[in-house]
C-alpha cells in the first residue's frame, strides 16, 4: 500500500459517517486517526438547502448559484456561519474530549468521507487542511458521484473513489447498512486507533449497567395506581407553573399521563387554565366552548380550527377526550370566575389573528376597524404566506410591516383599558383581540427573524410564550380581585420548549427556552416534568406540511438517557430530582437526549433527534415510558392507517 508505514501520514475522517471508514484506512496504513468536522450552511429559513460549508478553522466554500439566485447577503453569511462554527467546535470538544488535534502542517493528510454527492463538505474541509500547512492532500472515499469526483480532482494532490456509478442518487443506496453514526462510535474508532482520551465500548456498557442498578433502586414504579402519582402531584401542587413537557409531538402515552395529572390539578389543587403550545385563536375557540360561551355542539366541533400542519397534535383522540371533560367540569361550577380555561401561547397565526383583531373592532368601533384593516394591509400581496413576507422582509425586498403592526397593538391596548370594564364587549373578548394584535406585532418579528437564524427565532418564539403566559395570568387575577397571583397554570409543549435551556446543547448555541424564562421569572414557583421512551410507534410527519404517519421509533442510542432508563428493565418509571439524591447524582453527567417533534428522521436519527443534556438540571421529575404507541389523529389517513413497513420488508420476519 502506497502509504502504509510512513511516518508523516495523518488520517482524517469527516464526521460522523466518514469516520468509521477512515478508522479502517487508518488500521490498514498504520496511521493515526483524527476527526474533521464540517458542517453544512443551510439557507436561512429552508436550512436543508446548502448554501455552502464550514470546516475546523473556519474555512468556508459557497454555493455560489444559491447564494446568487436567492439574494443572499454576506450579513446573512456571517450569521449562519458563525452558529455553525459554534456548534462545529463544541462537537470536536465532544469527540476529542481534552485531546489537542492532530498537527497536520507538513504531513500527508488523507481526509475520508463515507461518500462524495456535491462535494461541498469534501471542499471545505480541503481547503481547511490545506491552510493548516499540509504538504501533501489526498481525498479517499468508497462511493462518489463521477462528476463530483472529477470536480474535485484538480483541487487536491490525489483523489480516490472506490466506485462511481454512472447512475449515483445519494450515498445511502450504496450501503447494506446506512445508519446513523453515534457520537459515542466516533468516539470508539478513535481509541480503537490509540486515543486515550475516547472511553472503549466495555467501559460505557459498565458506567451504563452501574447506572441503570441505581435508577431501579431510586425511581417510583408505574402500575396504574390512583396512588403513583401522588408524590408527583404534591410537588407540583405547591407551584404556580407547571409545565408538563413530551419528548415527541404524537406520542398517545403523553398525551394520556399529562391529561390524567392535569385532571387532578385542576380538581385537588385549583389550577384555573392550561396553556398549550398551540396558536391563540384555534387554542381560544376550545376556550370558549369549555367556559360554555360558543355555539359550538361538542368537543369535535370546537377543535375544528386546528386545520393547518400538523393538525394532529391537538385534533387528536386524547385532547378530544380531555376537551369533553373540561366541559363537563366546568358546567357543574356555580362562578364563572372558576371556569378552567384552556389558551394558546404559539405566534404562527398571523393572518388568522388579523382577522380576529378586524372582526372584534368591527363589533365594537367600525372606524378603528378600518384603521386596522388599512394597516394590516401591507400583507395583502403576500396571499398568506408567513415564510414569504419574512423572506421578502429580510432580504429586503419590500417595505416591512413592523411601524403598522406595532402601531395597531397600541390601539388595540388602549381599546383593551377603555372597553375591557363595562364597555360593548366582555372583557375576555377585549383581552383576545389585545393578545391577538400581540400575536400579529411578534409573529411580524418572528417571521423576519426566521431567515437570519434559528437561535434568533427560536428566542423569539419562546419569549413570546412567557410573554403570553405573563398576560394571561394578570388577566386571570383581575378577575378575582384581593387574589394577586393566585392563578395557577398547566402548561403543555415540548420537552425542547419546557426543559431549562442552560441545562442542554442550546445554551451553548444562544439560545434559551420557555422553561429557562418561566424558571427565571416565577423562581421556585415553577416545577417542570419531563418525558421520555425507548422505543414504539409516533406520529410524525416525513417533511414540514406532509401527511401525518405512524412511524416506528427506533431503540434509543447506547449511552442515551432513554437506553439507561431502558436498560433497568422497568416499563414504567417516574424519577424526582429536587432533592438532590442519588438519582440528580447518577444522571448529571451530560448524555443524549431524544427529542422527536412533527417531522421524524430515522434515517438520521442522530443528526436529525439528538442532543446533549443534563437531565436532573434540565426537569424537577423524568416520567420514563419504555414502549409507547402514536396518538390518533381525528382524521386518520391511509398512510397513518398503513404504519411504517417494518424494517424486514418483504420478508417481515
Amino acid at each position: 500500500m502506497k502509504y502504509a508505514g510512513q511516518a508523516d501520514v495523518v488520517v482524517l475522517g469527516l464526521p460522523r459517517g466518514g469516520v468509521p471508514v477512515a478508522a479502517e484506512v487508518a488500521r490498514a496504513l498504520g496511521a493515526p486517526l483524527d476527526v474533521f468536522p464540517v458542517r453544512k450552511l443551510g439557507v436561512p429559513g429552508r436550512e436543508e438547502l446548502a448554501m455552502g460549508a464550514i470546516a475546523s478553522g473556519g474555512a468556508q466554500v459557497l454555493n455560489q448559484a444559491v447564494v446568487s439566485h436567492l439574494g443572499i447577503t454576506d450579513q446573512m453569511i456571517r450569521q449562519v456561519a458563525t452558529h455553525e462554527l459554534a456548534e462545529l467546535e463544541r462537537r470536536q470538544r465532544a469527540y476529542r474530549r481534552d485531546r489537542p488535534p492532530v498537527e497536520l502542517r507538513d504531513k500527508v493528510v488523507i481526509l475520508v468521507d463515507d461518500g462524495l454527492a456535491t462535494g461541498a463538505s469534501m471542499r471545505a474541509a480541503a481547503n481547511a487542511v490545506r491552510a493548516q500547512g499540509a504538504r501533501r492532500l489526498v481525498v479517499a472515499t468508497p462511493v462518489a458521484s463521477a462528476d463530483t469526483c472529477a470536480e474535485l480532482g484538480p483541487e487536491v494532490d490525489e483523489i480516490v473513489c472506490g466506485d462511481t456509478p454512472a447512475s449515483f442518487t445519494g450515498v445511502g443506496k450504496w450501503y447494506e447498512d446506512f445508519s446513523p453514526t453515534t457520537d459515542e462510535e466516533v468516539r470508539g474508532a478513535l481509541a480503537s486507533t490509540g486515543d486515550p482520551a475516547s472511553a472503549p465500548a466495555g467501559a460505557l456498557a459498565d458506567r451504563d449497567g452501574a447506572c441503570a442498578d441505581a435508577l431501579r433502586r431510586v425511581s417510583w414504579r408505574l402500575r396504574d395506581d390512583p396512588r403513583d402519582y401522588d408524590e408527583l402531584l404534591h410537588r407540583m401542587g405547591n407551584a404556580r407553573v407547571v409545565m408538563i413537557g413530551e419528548a415527541t409531538h404524537g406520542t398517545h402515552e403523553f398525551y394520556k399521563t399529562r391529561i390524567h395529572l392535569t385532571k387532578r390539578l385542576i380538581v385537588e389543587h385549583g389550577f384555573r387554565a392550561v396553556a398549550v403550545e398551540a396558536d391563540w385563536p384555534d387554542a381560544y375557540r376550545v376556550n370558549r366552548y369549555v367556559r360554555d360561551q360558543s355555539p359550538d355542539a361538542g368537543a369535535v366541533d370546537a377543535l375544528a380550527d386546528f386545520a393547518r400542519f400538523p393538525t394532529w397534535l391537538w385534533r387528536n383522540a386524547d385532547v378530544l377526550e380531555f376537551a369533553g371533560w373540561l366541559r363537563d367540569h366546568n358546567d357543574r361550577l356555580a362562578d364563572d370566575r372558576d371556569k378552567v380555561g384552556f389558551y394558546g401561547l404559539d405566534l404562527y397565526s398571523l393572518f388568522t389573528s388579523i382577522q380576529a383583531v378586524i372582526a372584534y373592532l368591527e363589533r365594537v368601533d367600525p372606524e378603528a376597524a378600518g384603521r386596522a384593516r388599512q394597516r394590516y394591509a401591507c400583507f395583502d400581496h403576500f396571499g398568506a404566506d408567513n415564510q414569504k413576507y419574512g423572506f421578502s422582509a429580510a432580504l429586503k425586498l419590500g417595505p416591512t410591516c413592523e411601524d403598522q403592526v406595532v402601531a395597531q397593538l397600541a390601539d388595540m391596548r388602549r381599546y383593551a383599558s377603555e372597553l375591557g370594564g363595562g364597555g360593548p364587549m366582555p372583557s375576555d373578548e377585549a383581552f383576545f383581540a389585545e393578545q391577538n394584535a400581540r400575536v400579529v406585532k411578534d409573529a411580524e418579528e418572528y417571521y423576519r427573524a426566521m431567515f437570519r437564524g434559528r437561535d434568533s427565532s427560536w428566542n423569539l418564539r419562546d419569549q413570546h410564550m412567557l410573554e403570553t403566559l405573563q398576560a394571561l395570568l394578570a388577566h386571570l387575577d383581575r378577575q378575582t380581585p384581593g387574589q394577586a397571583d393566585q392563578t395557577r397554570v398547566v402548561i403543555w409543549a415540548h420537552n425542547s420548549h419546557l426543559g431549562d435551556a442552560r441545562a442542554t446543547d442550546m445554551a451553548g448555541l444562544g439560545e434559551l427556552n420557555l422553561g429557562q424564562l418561566a424558571r427565571q421569572t416565577f423562581k421556585r414557583d415553577t416545577f417542570s416534568l419531563g418525558f421520555t421512551t425507548y422505543e414504539g410507534t409516533v406520529t410524525a410527519a416525513s417533511g414540514w406540511d406532509e401527511p401525518a404517519e405512524r412511524k416506528r421509533v427506533r431503540p434509543a442510542l447506547p449511552g442515551s438517557y432513554e437506553a439507561v432508563f431502558h436498560a433497568t428493565g422497568l416499563d414504567r418509571f417516574l424519577l424526582i430530582f429536587g432533592d438532590g439524591g442519588e438519582a440528580s447524582a447518577r444522571l448529571a453527567e451530560r448524555r443524549l437526549e431524544r427529542a422527536i417533534g412533527v417531522v421524524y428522521l430515522p434515517e438520521t436519527e442522530r443528526m436529525s433527534h439528538y442532543f446533549e443534556a443534563s437531565l436532573p438540571a434540565q426537569f424537577d421529575a423524568v416520567i420514563h415510558l419504555d414502549e409507547t404507541r402514536a396518538v390518533e389523529p381525528l382524521e386518520r389517513t391511509a398512510t397513518w392507517r398503513a404504519g411504517e413497513l417494518p424494517e424486514t420488508y418483504p420478508s417481515a420476519v
